[in-house]
């Protein structure tokens, strides 16, 4: 009955831990949710200001397909402010988040059998995006002992006559890994021995970045033109909610999406256009003050966690997770439980602990789990000794 497409696709992980995380605490039990990749700060007040305002002043009709103008303006001067990229307002869309932004950008690419490179570990939807457009995933492993970054030589050798686009996140969901100006300069150098490669740059954390000084690809080589660079206003401006995001791109791939989105949303959410105007032109500072915040978490959460043996895991320079390897602790059992995989490590902290957390397997490294540290201090102090409690009665 079901059509075969919604085969090759499965459910968020995230989403199912964090269903899972709900029964329970419906159940009464003392819950703390690492799993959602939310920000816990509420919307500044300028930008819901910005919202009101909309409604009040009845902006609450159907809006062209690619954006507001005024706001597709903003966003041209954000790139050029942050980022250093000129785009023209036509190459500029704005779609309902953006996972909804990449997914445009996915099926606007990708042709059966096409080649897409994604190193890991990635965000859940990358590889299921790629599946729904037909194409193979060419999947690149990274270690912990190397922030989870790949060599040149690995995406040099990963490139074939079907490649036709590589994904990845910088600042990285789910290890929070960051590509440096040199690193992102050495793939460049790769890419343009290849020009018949495309590539989407997903960089919704850019924002959450601890150490300065974010770089986006499309500055380097001649990637510029071949190069979908995506962002959104969930993560730095803590408006999940809101559902903006928007893309860069050359103008034939910015045509195609906004052609693709015409029959499948439309134009994004008048009233939260207005507020995200209002964010990418507004005061910063709250932004920076949740960076700051998510800065002494990480660190609250890595000492403690470093504390535990077997637990492998380094130090991340952006965005609100840990990714640490927890192999160590595969063939341990303790109460019946038995851990085989990252899954079961997952169910384990659950029910023995009420932690939710994520499996790595969801973002294809089975040797890892995901925590996210976007609550408050006192949960994840909470948090890390119960895992670190549960983790040391395995044997």
């Amino acid at each position: 009955m079901i059509a075969d497409r919604l085969n090759r696709i499965s459910e968020s992980e995230t989403i199912a831990m964090a269903k899972l995380g709900r029964a329970l605490k419906a159940e009464g039990k003392d819950i703390i949710s690492l799993s959602f990749g939310e920000p816990d700060f509420f919307t500044p007040d300028h930008i819901k200001k910005a919202a009101i305002d909309a409604i009040n002043q009845n902006f609450t009709f159907y809006t062209p397909v690619a954006g507001i103008p005024e706001l597709k303006e903003a966003i041209r001067t954000k790139f050029k402010r942050d980022n250093n990229l000129d785009y023209e307002t036509d190459q500029i869309v704005v779609s309902t988040g953006a996972k909804n932004s990449i997914v445009n950008a996915v099926l606007s690419l990708v042709n059966p059998g096409d080649e897409v490179i994604i190193p890991k570990p990635f965000w859940v939807s990358y590889a299921d995006m790629v599946y729904l457009a037909e194409g193979t995933c060419v999947f690149l492993d990274t270690r912990v002992e190397t922030d989870y970054k790949i060599s040149p030589a690995q995406l040099e050798e990963a490139i074939t006559p079907k490649t036709k686009l590589f994904m990845f996140s910088s600042p990285n969901n789910p290890s929070g890994m960051v590509y440096s100006e040199d690193e992102l300069k050495a793939l460049a150098e790769v890419f343009d021995r290849h020009p018949h490669v495309y590539i989407i740059s997903d960089e919704i954390y850019e924002h959450i970045n601890f150490i300065g000084g974010h770089a986006s690809i499309a500055n380097y080589g001649t990637l510029f033109d071949r190069t979908v660079t995506v962002n959104g206003l969930s993560k730095a401006f803590s408006m999940t909610g809101w559902r903006i995001g928007y893309i860069g791109a050359p103008k034939a791939i910015a045509y195609a999406c906004e052609k693709l989105q015409s029959q499948f949303t439309s134009g994004t959410n008048s009233v939260a256009q207005r507020a995200a105007l209002a964010a990418l032109l507004g005061d910063m500072k709250p932004t920076y003050d949740m960076r700051d915040a998510f800065r002494k978490r990480r660190n609250l959460c890595f000492d403690i966690l470093k504390s535990i043996p077997g637990m492998k895991l380094n130090m991340p320079d952006g965005a609100f997770y840990l990714f640490p390897d927890i192999s160590a602790y595969f063939g341990k059992s303790y109460n019946g439980q038995t851990i085989r995989n990252s899954q079961d490590l997952c169910m384990y902290l659950l029910n023995e602990v009420y932690v939710v957390t994520v499996a790595g397997s969801a973002f294809g490294n089975d040797d890892c789990i995901r925590f996210s540290y976007a609550t408050s201090e006192d949960n994840l102090t909470k948090a890390m000794n119960r895992i670190k409690d549960a983790l040391m009665k395995l044997s």
